[in-house]
């Protein structure tokens, strides 16, 4: 079982490798590029340049940091790798955009586009850097397929301040729903297969996403603040004049699918608003929670005429895998450990950290498929980490000799 768990690793690091070689000039920058993804998938404790050229056996981390400093490659170009990697390995019809964005905390004013500003990571205001990322779901199987460094209008008003830190000339303020939905058009135009669209309140306020996947015949589900305003028939309503007004014999409990704690059930009512399409309809959908029947959230929903509210409901809770995928890419590929102050550094530590994660995704559904991966073979995977860890010291130790 482990020489089966062994070629299935090196198999499809290989197939990866092949499809990165269009990203670099050279043998040596593809070589580069193959250790800094092993070492994002290593057990270093963190994922720095210390920790993962110690792992990987070599003495200094300095090639391994000019990489990503001075490389002569484009992060645009694996993003795009990663996109054709995904499609190939998991594509769906079926498949949720999940979209949102995430906190790199910081200490100094150098690195680009940090500031002090809301960090849901954090869950209060501090000095960070803000990405904005597109999630790929289909199931129980998610990764990330595009990122954006978040530029706050302080900066781009000070183009010497951009300069210095590697930020574009071209680089203008964009909110984050444009950053969205700049993703999902390049998404879209890539061929990238979805049915549905789900985001927090601050792309659900955007109305040009909703515009966007209403043209393409997308289905969506957004989280809405009580201040939003729809049309009902010939009148305006906000979302909390709407709420005060729910009939409490519509409510109906559905299971939005298996959390962390087991299933989650909450309660359900959709009110039907205008929509332009006569073969689409949209609803406000409320869900109310079974123990605080105060604690009422709202969503903008977009569907065709045979949607029903249990396929919202589900694509609701699919908007979650994006906090999962969030917590599995800073704990297993190192999403948040990066060592680079300039734009193009973020950029390329970033790609390649998501490109690992949708490596591990590919992996975990091979996994499955190989018979009797059972707690002995789990055993068996662990003893042959712990050899090639040997084996790195080893490899370290003989490069102090030499």
């Amino acid at each position: 079982m482990e020489k089966i768990i062994y070629e299935t690793i090196e198999k499809e690091m290989e197939e990866l490798k092949s499809r990165m070689k269009k990203c670099y000039y050279s043998k040596s920058g593809l070589k580069e590029a193959e250790k800094y993804m092993k070492g994002l998938l290593s057990r270093a404790e963190r994922k720095n340049g210390w920790q993962m050229s110690e792992i990987l056996g070599e003495s200094t981390p300095y090639r391994m940091q000019q990489f990503i400093y001075r490389g002569r490659w484009r992060a645009d170009e694996l993003r795009e790798v990663m996109q054709e990697y995904v499609k190939e390995k998991f594509q769906d019809v079926s498949a949720v955009l999940v979209m949102d964005e995430t906190g790199f905390l910081k200490q100094g004013k150098m690195s680009a586009g940090v500031q002090r500003q809301y960090s849901g990571t954090a869950g209060k205001v501090e000095n960070c850097q803000i990405g904005v990322f597109l999630n790929y779901a289909v199931n129980d199987k998610f990764c990330c397929i595009d990122r954006g460094l978040y530029i706050p209008r302080q900066w781009t008003d000070d183009r010497e301040r951009c300069r210095k830190a590697g930020v574009p000339d071209n680089c203008e303020f964009r909110t984050k729903p444009e950053m969205a939905l700049e993703m999902i058009k390049h998404a879209y135009e890539n061929g990238i297969a979805f049915e549905w669209a789900a985001g927090d309140s601050v792309y659900g306020a955007d109305k040009n996403i909703q515009k966007y996947l209403e043209e393409k015949h997308k289905k969506y589900m957004f989280a809405v603040s009580g201040k939003e305003y729809f049309w009902i028939g010939f009148r305006q309503y906000s979302v909390k004049a709407v709420r005060e007004q729910l009939d409490e014999e519509k409510w109906a409990e559905i299971s939005t699918g298996d959390g962390t704690k087991g299933e989650k059930r909450f309660q359900w009512q959709s009110i039907e608003v205008n929509c332009a399409d006569s073969e689409h309809k949209k609803y406000l959908i409320f869900r109310r929670s079974l123990s605080d029947e105060a604690d009422i959230r709202a969503y903008i929903a977009y569907g065709n005429v045979e949607t029903r509210l249990e396929e919202f409901v589900k694509t609701a809770g699919i908007r979650w895998t994006i906090e999962m995928n969030f917590a599995e890419m800073k704990g297993e590929t190192g999403l948040d450990q990066y060592e680079v102050r300039s734009y193009d550094g973020w950029y390329k530590h970033i790609t390649l950290s998501c490109l690992a994660h949708a490596f591990l995704t590919v992996l975990r559904e091979q996994f499955q498929e190989i018979p009797d991966m059972t707690a002995e073979s789990e055993a068996n995977m662990d003893a042959f980490k712990k050899r090639k860890k040997s084996e790195s010291l080893s490899a370290k130790q003989k490069s102090d000799v030499l």
